[in-house]
């Protein structure tokens, strides 16, 4: 059984500068979301299906900018990449009073779209995003990356959490095919490692950022939730 010391609550309850958990958009969202909800489980839980479902995931989104990668801001445009959305859920919690962290892992997204898996070169995905909260004297892994409406174009369940088990993507899909695959976990952060994520994607990626820099560099270079849908019904229809 694990206990948090007084510097240790500190340091995971506080706001940092991307994890604006005393932002007005965080506390409002926040205010929202738990009215009502009187214990951590039931605030944790109320959380990760909101953060889930009301912030899009949105691979193409990648907006590394300090504005881009900021709670709030990822709050307001309602869309983000993993690691966006692992940063609200963070400072939502926080915001909520539940210590919490970020993790990062190097993942391997077997269902990740052609387009996607061509623009960055690889269908390894480094410094995946995802929480931790300390619940029930304990840390406990979540990742709120896809919303349910995703999932379902993809022919994926929705993660569910249950306010007492770490909640990571699954191995496999509805229908046995690979999905997630951990290939290195890089441990828990206070807040976002700007530097060793921008270093690591330009090492990974380095067709990707060539093709923003020939799109705009705007920020948004393709539609992920419908190319998940043609993928997937091109699939469906292969199989008849």
């Amino acid at each position: 059984m694990m206990k948090l010391s007084d510097e240790e609550r500190t340091r995971y309850l506080n706001p940092t500068p991307y994890i604006d958990s005393d932002s007005e958009p965080v506390v409002s969202y926040v205010n929202h979301i738990t009215c009502g909800l009187s214990s951590d489980k039931e605030k944790a839980m109320a959380i990760f299906n909101a953060v889930r479902d009301d912030i899009l995931y949105d691979p193409y989104y990648y907006d590394l900018g300090p504005n881009g990668m900021r709670a709030s801001s990822v709050l307001k445009k309602g869309r983000g990449y993993c690691v966006a959305k692992a940063l609200v859920f963070t400072a939502v919690a926080r915001a909520a009073g539940i210590p919490a962290r970020l993790g990062f892992a190097d993942v391997k997204n077997h269902l990740s779209t052609r387009r996607l898996r061509e623009l960055m070169g690889t269908d390894l995905f480094v410094y995946h995003g995802y929480s931790e909260i300390f619940l029930n004297a304990h840390w406990i892994k979540v990742t709120p990356t896809f919303n349910a409406t995703l999932c379902e174009k993809f022919g994926v369940h929705p993660l569910e959490f249950d306010g007492e088990n770490d909640c990571l993507f699954h191995p496999f899909d509805t229908q046995g095919r690979k999905h997630m695959e951990y290939v290195l976990d890089r441990g828990p952060y206070d807040d976002v490692p700007m530097e060793e994520i921008i270093n690591a994607s330009l090492a990974a990626y380095p067709t990707l950022f060539k093709n923003l820099d020939s799109l705009g560099g705007d920020g948004k270079i393709g539609d992920f939730s419908r190319e998940a849908e043609l993928e997937t019904l091109s699939h469906t229809e292969n199989q008849k």
